[in-house]
C-alpha cells in the first residue's frame, strides 16, 4: 500500500455467514483495522450508526436487507463513506449495479488477500482524494474570503477617499465664502461703509447657513444608512411629506398636486418600506423641485404613488428649467447638486442610498413638457 495515503482506522464487514465473518476478520485485523461485523443488513445499520466507518466490507446476498439495499440505505446517510461488495459466482450483474449505486469496488468469493488489499486501497485512495479536495476547497474559500474582505477594504478606503475630498472641496467652497464675507466686513469697518458691512454680513450669515444645512445633511445621511423594512402604507410617506411641503408651497405661490393611484390600497397595510426614510427621500425630491421651480413662471410640483410592473413607483415632477444631459448622469453621485453654490449634495445622496437600501433605484429625466421627473423604483416587498 502506498505509504502517503493514510489507513482508514475502522472497517465494518457484514456477512450472514459467521465462518467468512471470522475469516476475514482476522485478515482485516491483521492489515491494521479496527473490525466491526454483522450478520444482517439491518444489524449491520444498527453497528454503523453507533460506529461509523469509514469503510464497509459488504456481501451482496443476505436474507431481509441485501447487500445492496444496505448499499443505499448507507450512501443516504453517510455517501462518504465508501462500501466494497462481495459477490457470489453469478452475481456479476448485482455488482455491476452495485457500481451504480456507488460502490467502491466489488470482489469476488473467495476473497484472495490480493484483491482484497486491493480492493481496500482504492477505497482508501478515494477516501485521501476527497479529505485532499475538501481541504483544497476549504482553502480556496478562505483565500477568497480574504482576498474579497482585501478588495472590499479598498473600495472603502477608496470611496472614503473619494468622499474625502469631494467633502474637501465643499467645506473648501464654504470657507472661501466666509474669508470673503469677513474680507468685505473688514472693508466696511476700514472705511466706515454701511454697503460693504450689509454684503459682507449677507455672505457671512449665508455661508453659515450652508454650513448647518451641511452638518444636517451628513446627519440624515449617517441616519438612513440602513433601513429598517416594516408594514406600512405605502401612501403613507406621500402623505406627510405633501403635509410638510405645502407651506412653502403656499409661501412661494406654487400649485401643488399629489397624485395617489387606487392600487395601493391593496397594500396597506403590508407594504414593507421605512416610513421615515421614505418621508425624508420624497422631502428632499419635492425641496429640490420647488427649488427648480422658483426661476420660473409656471411653479408646479406634483407627487404621484402608484404600482407598476410589480414595482412601487414615487415620482416627482417639477416645471422647472430642467436639467442638461451631463447633469442628469451625474445625478445622485456623490455631492454633486442641483442648487448650484447654495446645494451640498448631499441631500441626493442620501436619496440614492435609502432607495438602494430597499433594493430600489432613483433617476432623473426631462419632464413631459418642461422641468424635470425623479423617478424612484422600489421592489413591491409585502408581508
Amino acid at each position: 500500500m502506498t505509504d502517503n495515503i493514510p489507513r482508514a482506522e475502522s472497517v465494518l464487514l457484514v456477512d450472514d455467514e459467521a465462518g467468512i465473518r471470522t475469516v476475514l476478520g482476522i485478515t482485516l485485523e491483521d492489515k491494521g483495522y479496527r473490525v466491526f461485523t454483522a450478520a444482517s443488513g439491518q444489524e449491520a445499520l444498527e453497528q454503523f450508526e453507533a460506529h461509523p466507518p469509514p469503510i464497509v466490507l459488504t456481501d451482496i446476498k443476505m436474507p431481509g436487507m441485501d447487500g445492496i439495499a444496505l448499499l443505499r440505505e448507507i450512501k443516504d446517510r453517510r455517501p462518504e463513506t465508501e462500501v466494497i461488495m462481495v459477490t457470489g459466482h453469478g452475481d456479476l450483474d448485482l455488482a455491476v449495479k452495485s457500481m451504480q449505486f456507488g460502490a467502491a469496488d466489488f470482489i469476488s468469493k473467495p476473497v484472495s488477500d490480493d484483491a482484497l488489499t486491493v480492493a481496500l486501497h482504492r477505497a482508501e485512495e478515494r477516501i485521501h482524494l476527497r479529505d485532499r479536495i475538501r481541504e483544497y476547497t476549504e482553502d480556496l474559500e478562505r483565500l477568497v474570503e480574504e482576498r474579497t474582505e482585501e478588495l472590499l477594504a479598498a473600495e472603502r478606503m477608496a470611496a472614503v477617499g473619494r468622499t474625502v475630498t469631494d467633502l474637501s472641496h465643499t467645506i473648501k467652497n464654504i470657507a472661501s465664502g466666509l474669508e470673503g464675507g469677513i474680507y468685505v466686513l473688514g472693508k466696511g469697518i476700514e472705511l466706515d461703509k454701511k454697503k460693504y458691512l450689509t454684503q459682507g454680513w449677507e455672505l457671512v450669515r449665508g455661508n453659515v447657513g450652508k454650513i448647518k444645512n451641511l452638518s444636517l445633511d451628513l446627519l440624515n445621511y449617517a441616519k438612513y444608512a440602513q433601513v429598517e423594512l416594516v408594514p406600512c402604507d405605502p401612501a403613507e410617506p406621500a402623505l406627510e411629506a405633501a403635509e410638510i411641503i405645502r407651506p412653502r408651497v403656499e409661501q412661494l405661490g406654487a400649485s401643488f398636486t399629489l397624485d395617489l393611484a387606487d392600487d395601493l390600497d391593496g397594500l396597506k397595510p403590508r407594504c414593507l418600506l421605512d416610513h421615515d426614510a421614505m418621508v425624508r427621500l420624497l422631502l428632499n425630491l419635492l425641496d429640490n423641485g420647488l427649488d427648480a421651480c422658483q426661476e420660473t413662471a409656471a411653479k408646479e410640483l406634483r407627487l404621484t404613488a402608484c404600482v407598476q410592473g410589480g414595482e412601487l413607483i414615487y415620482q416627482v415632477e417639477d416645471s422647472g428649467s430642467g436639467f442638461d444631459a451631463t447633469a442628469r448622469d451625474r445625478a445622485f453621485t456623490s455631492f454633486f447638486t442641483t442648487k448650484g453654490s447654495s446645494g451640498t449634495g448631499i441631500g441626493l445622496m442620501t436619496c440614492r442610498k435609502i432607495a438602494e437600501e430597499h433594493g430600489g433605484s432613483v433617476d432623473l429625466s426631462p419632464g413631459t413638457v418642461a422641468g424635470s421627473v425623479v423617478t424612484v423604483r422600489l421592489p413591491l416587498l409585502t408581508s
